[in-house]
Order: C-alpha cells, then sequence, then structure tokens
C-alpha cells in the first residue's frame, strides 16, 4: 500500500474567497463539484487544498483526503484492526472509490484511490 497524496479539506461556505486569497499564494482550481473545489500547486501538482460546503454523498464532512494507490487493501487493513468505519467502501459517479474512518483523534479520513 502506498500514499499517493494527502489533501486537508476546510469546511466552507467562502469557496469563491477561499478561491480568491488562495489565488494570491499560487493555487489554481483542479477541481470544482459545486459542493467540493480542489486548489492545486501548478510546480507541484500533489499539493492541493479542498474547500467542502458539505459532503454530498456522506454521511459527514471528512478532516481530511488519503490518496492511496490500492484503497481496497487499506479498507480491509483498517478494519481489520477494530477502527471505526464512518462511511462504508463505495464507487463514487465521480471516479473515485473511498471510504471514511474516523482515526484515534476523533477526526474523519476520506480514504480514496481514482478508478
Amino acid at each position: 500500500m502506498a500514499v499517493r497524496r494527502v489533501v486537508p479539506i476546510i469546511r466552507s461556505q467562502a469557496v469563491r474567497e477561499s478561491r480568491e486569497f488562495y489565488g494570491l499564494l499560487g493555487f489554481e482550481e483542479v477541481m470544482n463539484h459545486g459542493w467540493i473545489m480542489t486548489l492545486g500547486s501548478p510546480a507541484a501538482p500533489a499539493a492541493q487544498i479542498s474547500f467542502m460546503t458539505e459532503d454530498a454523498t456522506a454521511p459527514v464532512t471528512p478532516d481530511i483526503s488519503v490518496e492511496v494507490d490500492d484503497v481496497d487493501a487499506v479498507y480491509a487493513a483498517v478494519r481489520a484492526s477494530g477502527a471505526e468505519i464512518v462511511h462504508p467502501l463505495r464507487d463514487e459517479e465521480w471516479g473515485v472509490r473511498r471510504f471514511f474512518v474516523r482515526d484515534p483523534n476523533g477526526r474523519v479520513v476520506n480514504v480514496l484511490s481514482h478508478l
């Protein structure tokens, strides 16, 4: 199992303003589904930050996203550990396979792989 990138998620009702502010720091929009927008660095594409009003297909808004190379293997390991699965493993219509798990600090982690 390998981590491809880690993206912090900021809950926000000021998505447009956030895009403008972080644009001053050199970020550009790389994804926008209306309820989640991700900005990335053109010079370092894995350097990203997401802004989310709410998660449109899950019961909670995650605090962080971790993209892995094999989400099914990570899901099996997390389940075997006894960690709390907050949102079950599923394929999303926008091309990711993901699940949510609660970390020991109470934070919700969105673990995903692109399909």
